[in-house]
């Protein structure tokens, strides 16, 4: 059996990673390309002498629309992901409630940030909290600048000072290993994708209220041109949920191996594996930040709060979670 070391398996995380989140801006496009067919398709249609709907689909001329619109698509999805994508600090903190902390304000975690760093060579990244009595912990960013290592006060008052550290370790190897840019680009896509899918869904909304109510007047070319445009905006409904489904998918390929990466270098980094396993034992019984209702910015923490784990979309969120089962992370630190 072929031994695969450690940076040998993070290099290749990586490669198939960036392969992946590839993946992304295609899927984007197949989708633009599909909607643009749907839409020749239903415009060019009629329905013949036996009532029988008649249409065909040039790909050529579908090909040219694309060609037309490939440079808007490109312009607003590059706007966009570039605005998102160096916002996410604000954003994440917005949606987490997170504050900075001093050295001042709690020695402890800082002079423990500040050692581990020092440990592994690497520069010291913001340290932030939320004031929150149960407990979790994430690390974000995608530069030195903006690389921050997140915890709730309930973390750094139940944990004592080796089991902080492992979670600390934990949160810096996600920075050195490159995890947390990777992530905050699927979140970008993601939340591009789902932001279409809402639009679509309010046209299709005000086109049956105020549709329905034009073609109640008798007016049937009216009638049959608002059927016309809820049956291709359906189609688009239908193509960006497909598209959602491929992120996910992409999203969940992207991540899980990380973690496992993560709790190594952790534990390496700590030198205690099972103050690590201690820990997340006792985060798994009592997660925190259960206040943050986005699951793409829950993806973040070192365990996923009690709450997203409930329910049909709770089911759903685990089928595509980016953490493995937290007994099997345990098992596994136990055994080093």
């Amino acid at each position: 059996m072929e031994y695969v070391g450690m940076q040998t398996q993070i290099s290749r995380n990586n490669r198939l990673t960036w392969l992946l989140l590839a993946m992304f801006p295609l899927i984007i496009l197949a989708v633009v390309w599909a909607f643009l067919a749907a839409l020749h398709y239903f415009e060019g249609g009629y329905y013949d002498v036996n009532g029988e709907w008649t249409s065909t689909l040039d790909v050529a001329t579908v090909n040219a629309y694309f060609v037309q619109v490939l440079p808007w698509v490109v312009g607003i999805v590059g706007v966009w992901f570039v605005i998102a994508y160096y916002s996410n600090a604000s954003m994440i903190q917005h949606a987490t409630g997170a504050r900075p902390i001093s050295r001042q304000e709690n020695p402890r975690l800082y002079n423990i940030v500040e050692n581990l760093c020092m440990t592994c060579n690497m520069d010291m990244p913001k340290i932030n909290v939320v004031d929150d009595p149960q407990l979790n912990a994430f690390a974000s960013g995608i530069n030195a600048k903006s690389y921050t290592v997140t915890v709730t006060t309930g973390l750094m008052n139940l944990l004592d000072d080796d089991e902080l550290a492992g979670v600390i370790g934990h949160e810096l190897t996600h920075i050195r290993n490159h995890d947390t840019k990777l992530l905050i680009v699927s979140i970008v896509f993601v939340g591009i994708i789902s932001t279409v899918m809402s639009m679509i869904v309010r046209i299709i909304y005000h086109t049956f209220l105020y549709g329905g109510r034009s073609s109640s007047r008798g007016n049937n070319g009216r009638g049959n041109r608002g059927a016309g445009i809820i049956v291709v905006m359906l189609i688009g409904l239908v193509l960006c949920a497909i598209a959602y489904l491929f992120t996910l998918l992409t999203r969940f390929a992207i991540s899980r191996k990380r973690e496992y990466m993560a709790d190594a270098g952790g534990a390496e980094l700590c030198g205690n594996p099972l103050a690590l396993a201690s820990a997340l034992r006792k985060i798994e019984h009592n997660p925190g930040l259960d206040n943050v209702s986005r699951p793409d910015v829950a993806q973040l923490f070192i365990i996923q709060p009690d709450e997203m784990k409930q329910g049909i979309m709770g089911f759903m969120n685990s089928l595509f979670s980016t953490h493995p089962d937290t007994a099997k992370r345990i098992a596994i630190l136990e055994q080093f």
